[in-house]
């Protein structure tokens, strides 16, 4: 389906812009603006590529998706012909999450950059996450215990990877190792690498060059699938569970001895 002539019409209206006034931008007539939102005519490929790179959004993602989906005008380009739509509405005007399922996370690194792949991801809506373009990963495995395995974690988009805290923890999609949930040491000053830590112990860390970063996301919460079990409530459990991450809980100990 093309979907040009709404994209035209909500691109001009999200940047609050008159026909007369993106005619004149680009250097083309009202009447021209005002027949191709319409779909009185199809726009010429001149006019495309003039639009294009107006709006930095690439000419195929504005002729094969619904841009009316987004209420920001701010699309961010990644890499090559690449868009992240940084916040998509339902027909309550509310923001949506796009939610990575557990058996198809493998497939991710295949169409995270692939419009098509992310439009037909299930949405969820969390009205308290804060500003910002967020989706929910899958946790897989024990490495960042207390999470569990199923578990979900949002997290918001990163684009400048300046941004990027030591000891906080994120979700990475890299070129190499997939999709990783883990504690980063930022690194990029000194070697232009993330040092990537899993809080449970018994697994060792390893260094990712940034380049073969693709996406990350900072961790905003999270969500259990799985009730925890009255054992790893005591304190003890916690305790040991602690101590084994190589933390010290010295007041905790008063209370279980």
């Amino acid at each position: 389906m093309n979907y040009i002539s709404k994209n035209i019409h909500h691109l001009r209206g999200l940047k609050k812009l008159s026909q007369e006034l993106l005619a004149e931008e680009l250097k083309v007539t009202r009447s021209r603006i005002s027949s191709y939102e319409e779909g009185r005519s199809a726009p010429t490929i001149e006019f495309l590529i003039s639009f294009s790179d107006y709006f930095k959004v690439p000419i195929d993602i504005l002729l094969r998706n619904d841009l009316t989906k987004s209420k920001d005008s701010s699309f961010i380009e990644i890499g090559n012909q690449r868009v992240l739509f940084p916040i998509t509405v339902d027909s309550d005007n509310d923001n949506l999450i796009e939610v990575v399922p557990i058996k198809a996370s493998a497939g991710y690194l295949s169409g995270y950059d692939d419009p098509e792949y992310i439009e037909q991801l299930q949405k969820i809506k969390l009205p308290f996450l804060p500003t910002g373009k967020h989706r929910a990963f899958p946790i897989k495995g024990d490495s960042m215990l207390p999470m569990k395995d199923g578990s979900f974690v949002i997290g918001r988009f990163i684009e400048d990877r300046q941004e990027i805290k030591t000891g906080k923890t994120y979700v990475l999609v890299t070129l190499n190792d997939g999709m990783v949930y883990k504690r980063v040491i930022n690194n990029i000053e000194l070697n232009d690498s993330l040092l990537l830590v899993s809080d449970n112990k018994i697994y060792n860390g390893y260094s990712v060059p940034i380049n073969e970063v693709l996406e990350i996301w900072e961790f905003t919460c999270s969500i259990n699938t799985q009730e925890y079990s009255e054992e790893e409530l005591k304190i003890s459990s916690i305790l040991r569970m602690f101590n084994d991450l190589g933390v010290e809980l010295k007041a905790l100990e008063k209370h279980i001895r």
